[in-house]
């Protein structure tokens, strides 16, 4: 391979995508799948821009889906190739190819964190992410077998996950929009509310943004014990929402689709109302970060007033009010 040939596949690659070769490659050019999460999760916790890539709390502790994304690009580009192991130990290899695409970004606190975490690895590795980070082994399966006897960690980990159970309380509706958000902190952000559902009233659930298409997002909203359904008929068509621009133009749009579904999708709508009678928390999604500029608060004032207000069972202990995620 030329320099030249080199040079030119290395255009269009995020900076996020060659920090992750970068680590890779300080790192010795080679890891195991879980190895390599944990490392990258602890220089994303120090890196001065944490966002590079976010996490959730999973069964071996913290997992990003975006950098497993980002993996996937990087093989099919010839930045990486896989060895295949069983599932968790998979082994990730840089390219000739991937080793110039980081060329460049492998400053001096790269190097330090690399030398620091020379030495750790497997469930040593593992255990460090645990005792500086408990929130991120709450849903672990391994929490026994890694901390080994480590009785002020597992503390720290049952009081991280006592502050998660506290919050369940009765059923619950809330919204939610994806706008602005990574994946990650889309979920941490149902986790933490304590979402049984998640709601998608999108008409067509697709999206250039990684992680919101239906697939992706149900996938991961399964592996973190959150139900995915998608209301299709509660969307609102595209054209209708082309040329809004003052909140009156969102407004007079909302009074028409009001209507438009309380007469004729009452059956989806005592749908949802039926989750939240069988003590579901449930959480309606869409795009916008703004409630008010989606959709998603008409369905929610509309089984809030026909339903919940109206014919609340002895069975169902309502709050009152829905909240919006912001």
């Amino acid at each position: 391979m030329t320099g030249t040939s080199s040079r030119g596949s290395c255009r269009g690659i995020p900076f996020r995508q060659r920090l992750l070769l970068a680590l890779l490659h300080i790192c010795g050019g080679s890891m195991q799948n879980t190895d390599f999460q944990k490392l990258l999760f602890l220089y994303c916790q120090e890196a001065e821009n944490s966002k590079l890539y976010q996490f959730v709390p999973y069964r071996y502790g913290a997992f990003s889906f975006t950098s497993y994304a980002d993996r996937r690009r990087l093989v099919e580009k010839g930045f990486l190739w896989v060895e295949p192991h069983n599932k968790d130990q998979d082994k990730w290899h840089l390219t000739r190819k991937g080793r110039y695409a980081c060329r460049g970004i492998e400053d001096e606190s790269l190097k330090a964190f690399a030398y620091r975490y020379r030495n750790l690895r497997g469930d040593e590795l593992i255990a460090e992410t645990y005792r500086h980070f408990p929130y991120y082994a709450t849903r672990s399966e391994i929490v026994e077998r890694v901390l080994r006897g480590d009785a002020a960690t597992q503390h720290e980990i049952e009081e991280a996950q006592s502050h998660l159970d506290s919050i369940k309380t009765d059923s619950k509706l809330l919204t939610i929009g994806y706008e602005g958000r990574a994946l990650e902190g889309f979920l941490n952000q149902l986790l933490q509310s304590k979402v049984d559902i998640l709601c998608d009233v999108r008409k067509n659930a697709i999206s250039r943004k990684y992680g919101f298409s239906k697939k992706t997002l149900c996938y991961a909203c399964q592996q973190l014990g959150i139900r995915y359904e998608h209301k299709s008929e509660l969307g609102i068509a595209s054209a209708l929402r082309r040329d809004l621009k003052a909140q009156a133009d969102y407004d007079n749009l909302f009074i028409q689709y009001k209507k438009f579904i309380s007469l004729q999708k009452d059956n989806i709508l005592e749908e949802i109302h039926t989750w939240l009678q069988e003590g579901q928390t449930v959480a309606l999604t869409c795009f916008e970060r703004k409630a008010r500029q989606c959709h998603r608060h008409c369905v929610a004032e509309i089984i809030e007033s026909k339903y919940i207000k109206k014919r609340i069972s002895k069975n169902m202990s309502w709050q009152g009010g829905t909240h919006h995620i912001q």
